[in-house]
C-alpha cells in the first residue's frame, strides 16, 4: 500500500469513504446525461418500491429528508413527467405519489447506470479480490445472514 501524507497508510474507514465517494461521483456523472440529480434518483428508487403509491410524508421519511425538501424533489419529478400526484383513495385530503410509465422506465435505466458506475470503479480488482471485498462488506453491513 502506498503511504499517505506524513508516511502513514490511510485508515480503513478513510479508504471505505473514499471508495464510496468515487462510486457516487461516477454515478452522478452518469446521471447527468438525463439531468437527474442523485436526490431525484433516490426518490425514484423509493417510489419504485411502492407500486400502489406512497404519501409524500412516507417518501420524506424513507429519504431521511425534511418534508419541504421532499416537496421540492417531487415537484421536479412531476415537472419532468416521471411522477404523478393523485388523491389518496382512502383519504381524499391526502396525496399519493406514483411513478408514471416514463418514470418506471427511467428507474430501470438508472439501475443499469448504478451497476455500471460500480463496475467502473471496481473494475481494477481481480475476480478473487471482488469476491473477498463482497464477503467483507456483506459482513460489515450485516447482509451475511
Amino acid at each position: 500500500m502506498v503511504p499517505h501524507e506524513g508516511g502513514h497508510e490511510p485508515a480503513t474507514g478513510d479508504l471505505v469513504m473514499a471508495l464510496a465517494r468515487r462510486v457516487r461521483r461516477a454515478y452522478a456523472d452518469s446521471l447527468a446525461a438525463w439531468q437527474v440529480t442523485p436526490s431525484q434518483s433516490r426518490a425514484l428508487r423509493v417510489l419504485s418500491t411502492h407500486p400502489d403509491g406512497v404519501r409524500p410524508s412516507v417518501l420524506a421519511d424513507e429519504l431521511r429528508i425534511a418534508p419541504r425538501s421532499a416537496t421540492e424533489v417531487v415537484d421536479a419529478l412531476e415537472d419532468r413527467g416521471w411522477l404523478r400526484r393523485a388523491a389518496d383513495p382512502t383519504d381524499r385530503r391526502a396525496t399519493m405519489l406514483t411513478l408514471t410509465p416514463r418514470g418506471q422506465d427511467l428507474v430501470a435505466r438508472i439501475e443499469d447506470v448504478r451497476r455500471d458506475a460500480s463496475e467502473q470503479v471496481l473494475g481494477v480488482l481481480t475476480e478473487e479480490q471482488r469476491r473477498t471485498l463482497h464477503g467483507i462488506l456483506s459482513v460489515v453491513v450485516g447482509e451475511d445472514q
